[in-house]
């Protein structure tokens, strides 16, 4: 059950927005919760609606709220905004549903009716609005490089959620997750839509007190990039990720260590190459990239952990005549990156041997061609040398 806060939705006003009779068609089916309420709806569609009574429910859930009600008020709320008004309008055109889009409609008004008509459009399109929300991922590197191309069959999503399912549940997450899959210039990338731990938050009911008992929803990000063979996740927990390294991997290629969660990137180009390996200016749409931290670790008894931050560390350097020192390995860097469709420049951060954090998703397309070119990428970088030694020999 996702997260229960539908204000937007619930507010007397927004309510009042809405047309009656596609309230009323949505709420009807629940109407014994509602009477159970001191709620009772007009018999016609013409009929007068207690809107402020209606709205003191709705902000006011108690554990008796039908489930597939919680679930229809959350993702017409998330969709009742102006962006996710245009979202629904343009994908009901795509799959040719016909709606009542007249001049007066609100952007409620749309998210009702594309959730009466077709609620699978709706989840679907609520679900690509997290896409644009991944900020940082773990990658795991395939045995191909690059990979198969990938167009997962229905009965493979089918299996795949079932073996998802059967880990969140054992976790006391429950099942009933779903997988979203959207094709993209880059790859394939699947939204993972489950459950997380049960919750119980207070709540007053009539004036007394009360609780509320609901699984709040979770969404984890799964790329997949036929390029490079790579699986990238974007998930909170170590079992999370290798469970979708495992699992992608068996119900899309076949096998589970198909990923081999081998690490993905070095950040040796900053020692080995200095500020060459900030070059960008044969990556088309990146402007300049500039090192901003940098993070050494120390190895002995005590170990130490030594940061260095600036606008611009290759410049201090080069003023101080000084460089990346050869004793401690490099665990972190930080970068800003001039893109150029932006204003001002963009964090992009690195951590070996598999996490990459953008401040923007639309940047990674970019940033990886960037990585690979300058020998980050450590299967690239090994390509490198793999060609450098004949020449090396012959030398």
């Amino acid at each position: 059950m996702p997260t229960y806060s539908i204000r937007r939705f619930a507010d007397p006003d927004a309510l009042r927005r809405l047309r009656p009779r596609y309230l009323l068609t949505l709420l009807r089916p629940h109407a014994d919760y509602f009477a159970g309420r001191t709620l009772v709806f007009p018999s016609s569609d013409e009929g007068e609606i207690d809107y402020e009574t209606l709205s003191g429910i709705l902000l006011n859930p108690d554990d008796r709220m039908p489930k597939p009600l919680v679930d229809t008020l959350y993702y017409i709320n998330e969709m009742a905004t102006e962006d996710g008004m245009d979202k629904l309008l343009a994908a009901a055109e795509a799959a040719g549903l016909t709606l009542d889009a007249g001049a007066e409609v609100s952007p409620a008004d749309v998210a009702v009716q594309v959730w009466l008509k077709d609620p699978s459009l709706l989840e679907r399109s609520h679900a690509q609005g997290f896409l644009a929300r991944l900020r940082s991922y773990q990658s795991f590197q395939s045995t191909e490089c690059p990979g198969p191309a990938c167009d997962p069959s229905p009965t493979a999503l089918a299996a795949l959620e079932t073996d998802l399912d059967d880990w969140f549940e054992k976790k006391k997450r429950g099942r009933g997750c779903r997988i979203f899959p959207f094709a993209r210039a880059d790859g394939v990338w699947f939204l993972v839509r489950h459950g997380q731990p049960f919750k119980r938050e207070g709540s007053l009911e009539a004036g007394e007190p009360g609780s509320i008992y609901y699984r709040p929803v979770k969404h984890d990000i799964v790329v997949y990039l036929p390029d490079s063979g790579e699986l990238r996740v974007n998930a909170v927990s170590k079992g999370e990720k290798d469970l979708y390294s495992a699992k992608f991997g068996l119900h899309l290629f076949g096998r589970e260590d198909h990923f081999l969660g081998a690490a993905m990137y070095t950040l040796d180009p900053l020692r080995d190459d200095g500020d060459a390996a900030l070059a960008c200016t044969d990556i088309e749409g990146m402007e300049w990239v500039k090192l901003t931290e940098i993070r050494y670790f120390w190895k002995g008894t005590p170990f130490e952990i030594e940061i260095r931050r600036s606008d611009d560390l290759f410049a201090v350097m080069a003023r101080r005549n000084g460089r990346i020192p050869s004793g401690p390995s490099i665990i972190g860097a930080k970068f800003l990156a001039k893109f150029a469709d932006a204003k001002v420049a963009r964090s992009v951060s690195i951590r070996p041997p598999n996490t990459a954090e953008y401040t923007r998703d639309d940047d990674g397309m970019l940033v990886a061609q960037w990585l690979s070119k300058r020998g980050f990428i450590l299967a690239e970088q090994e390509d490198r040398d793999e060609k450098a030694e004949p020449i090396l020999a012959g030398a």
